[in-house]
């Protein structure tokens, strides 16, 4: 500091000068210290702008939407617009992803649909439900039917009407159980049963000079194929065709049963000729195979709606009266009487640790069991399974908190959705009963470990590597100069171990001999009508019916189900809110047939990111069936992983 208090750099330079000049303050030179503190602080004060934005933002949403617990109309149409996907578990909203541009579809859970058409077929204030399938993009077949069945009950008391401008297998699977089944005539039925091809990386990792070390047990684990082959196995297009049969033979026969006057077999099989036959008309060609009902655009729709249901007082052309779906579900919940069968849903990958709903961590879903182990309003326990596995650490700790279950002798079944293969096999295992749907995917009895490494890669850019070691392992796994055969068989000695592991929990939990398990093990894929034959199963039926299985192991003749699961925050599910598209972007999405065909490359590129993140991420051996997921509705790319997709793919452009 100067004699006068001020800071040196504040000094007159009329202090230095010549007395005849003129004083003023030259500033100093700023630091760089300095400069980086004020960039830090600048990024500060931004992110608490951001994050005050988003609060106020939150509030005002709070203050002023409308509340979804009163009903939006006294009496009317049952609105089921499915815009977007059916799902098992609601996932936690990634706001930030939505400030990133990356909206996920719409989400809805198969309960709270089932639930809502329950409910609405005894409730006079509902006239009919209408089902707008414009903008659906699907679900597990295994939800569709449980919805389908809901809409039987439905459609036995009052019309059901179902309306798109063109109809993808799944949208037809909920449209069959319809009164009435409207499409646009700019649309049709484009129907595609199972199959379709697969992704092979081989060539692509020996031009880019990535080894992909495999070490997996299972003539049929076909998961890893896509690294190490440039096509399908002949043992893999075996299962995988067994096994896409019989779900297109489930298919067929259900919505053969809830609409027999359709012409399936014959519109699947020559959809070429009856399109040609109507001059290229495939509405027409839809109507004349008697698939849809009527062919109409959207208002001529609503119009008939309108003179079922009434239509609205000051509303525009095609408007009728009508109770949206999420109103109806925050009008009409569940009943909770009787005795408490608790519900803990495993859906999605099986990762370790702890995990948001969309996700089943092996730590989170553990919780959750000892949770209702512990709740004495708990009288039973069913574990609602719908995942293609994942971890096998995490499964293991999921398995050992249902055997505590068992300890405290509550009873437990399994329930399987659309999909219990591999992992969500492994925690099947300690099951009392195993109820699975005829289209529920399970076995895929095999386990797997993937590692790269790029001593090809650098090579190719001229860096090498070389060292010293002491023993065999030493520096192992060498990513950088290749694996060696000693960390390989060690490796792959383990993974043995593991495959061991999980067919002997298999043999015990279904008491067969350990060589019948090992004969339909390997990682093989089945449908849960085949399951059942081979014993992997003890019941075909679905969620009802397992709870009723578990209220009478535990003698309970009346009883509700109790959720034990996270669901989505009130702060993630607004902002995600206010970040969606509105109904008028919503409208401009392709709904035609070249909009579901062209939808096929968006699934392709989701795909791909999938599998080759899969090369760097797996952390740990996995049973999971990674074949599996094209039965799935498409996964939810995130802000950050759209990111890396599209890294992925310009690498690939590149690639010469």
């Amino acid at each position: 500091m100067a004699e006068d208090g001020r800071p040196p750099w504040r000094i007159p330079v009329a202090a230095h000068a010549a007395p005849d000049s003129i004083s003023t303050y030259a500033p100093r030179p700023t630091s760089f210290p300095r400069k980086v503190w004020g960039v830090l602080v600048g990024i500060k004060d931004g992110l608490a702008l951001l994050f005050l934005l988003l609060f106020f933002l939150v509030i005002f949403a709070a203050l002023t939407v409308r509340p979804t617990a009163a009903v939006s109309a006294s009496s009317g149409a049952l609105l089921v617009k499915l815009n977007g996907t059916i799902t098992e578990q609601l996932t936690e909203p990634d706001p930030m992803a939505a400030l990133s541009g990356s909206t996920a579809p719409v989400e809805f859970r198969t309960r709270d649909v089932v639930q809502a058409l329950r409910s609405a077929a005894d409730d006079s204030r509902i006239t009919s439900v209408v089902l707008d399938l414009d903008q659906f993009q699907g679900g597990g077949q295994v939800s569709l039917s449980e919805i389908g069945t809901a809409l039987d009950v439905v459609r036995a008391k009052k019309p059901v009407l179902a309306f798109a401008t063109a109809y993808s297998a799944d949208s037809y699977q909920l449209a069959a159980h319809a009164s009435e089944i409207w499409a646009d005539p700019n649309g049709g039925v484009m129907v595609a049963g199972p199959g379709g091809s697969s992704l092979y990386y081989k060539g692509l990792l020996d031009r880019l000079g990535v080894t992909a070390n495999i070490y997996r047990v299972g003539t049929f684990k076909s998961a890893v194929e896509p690294f190490l082959r440039s096509d399908q196995s002949p043992e893999a297009k075996q299962a995988n065709q067994a096994y896409a049969d019989t779900l297109w033979q489930n298919w067929k026969q259900q919505v053969s049963k809830a609409r027999p006057k359709a012409q399936i077999d014959d519109f699947t099989q020559n959809m070429a000729d009856a399109v040609v036959a109507a001059k290229g008309d495939v509405a027409k060609a839809s109507l004349n195979a008697a698939l849809v009902d009527k062919l109409g655009g959207r208002i001529a729709f609503g119009q008939h709606v309108a003179k079922i249901s009434g239509s609205q007082r000051k509303g525009r052309a095609g408007d009728f009266q009508a109770i949206s779906l999420a109103n109806w579900v925050s009008a009409n919940p569940v009943a909770n009487s009787g005795s408490a069968i608790a519900v803990i849903p495993v859906v999605g990958t099986i990762v370790d640790g702890v995990a948001n709903p969309g996700s089943a961590g092996g730590a989170t879903i553990s919780k959750y069991i000892l949770d209702a182990v512990e709740d004495d309003s708990v009288k039973a326990l069913v574990l609602r399974v719908d995942s293609p596995g994942g971890s096998v650490l995490a499964s293991e700790d999921i398995r050992q908190a249902l055997l505590a279950a068992k300890a405290k002798k509550l009873p437990v079944v399994v329930s399987m959705a659309n999909l219990a293969a591999s992992g969500g096999y492994w925690i099947s295992t300690p099951a009392d009963h195993i109820v699975a749907d005829p289209s529920t995917i399970t076995g895929s009895i095999g386990v797997f470990g993937i590692l790269p490494s790029f001593e090809k890669t650098l090579a190719k850019i001229g860096v090498t590597s070389d060292g010293v070691a002491t023993t065999p392992m030493s520096g192992q796994p060498d990513l950088i100069g290749g694996t060696n055969g000693e960390f390989n068989r060690t490796m792959q000695a383990g993974v043995e171990h593991v495959y061991g592991q999980f067919t002997g929990l298999v043999a015990q939990s279904r008491k067969q001999p350990i060589e019948r398990i090992e004969q339909i093990a390997e990682g093989r894929v089945w449908a849960g009508s085949t399951a059942k034959q081979l014993g992997l199963v003890d019941e075909l039926g679905g969620l009802d019916r397992a709870l009723a299985i578990a209220a009478r192991m535990a003698k309970q003749n009346s009883y509700h189900a109790k959720y034990f699961e996270k669901t989505p925050s009130t702060f993630s599910v607004v902002l995600a809110s206010l970040l969606q598209k509105d109904e008028d972007a919503e409208q401009q999405l392709r709904r035609d047939l070249f909009g579901l065909a062209s939808a096929q490359q968006s699934l392709l590129q989701q795909r791909l990111f999938s599998d080759l993140k899969l090369l760097t991420s797996t952390g740990s051996v996995q049973a999971m069936c990674l074949e599996c997921r094209s039965y799935q509705p498409s996964p939810v790319v995130s802000g950050s992983a759209a990111a890396g997709q599209n890294w992925l793919l310009r690498l690939m452009m590149q690639v010469n």
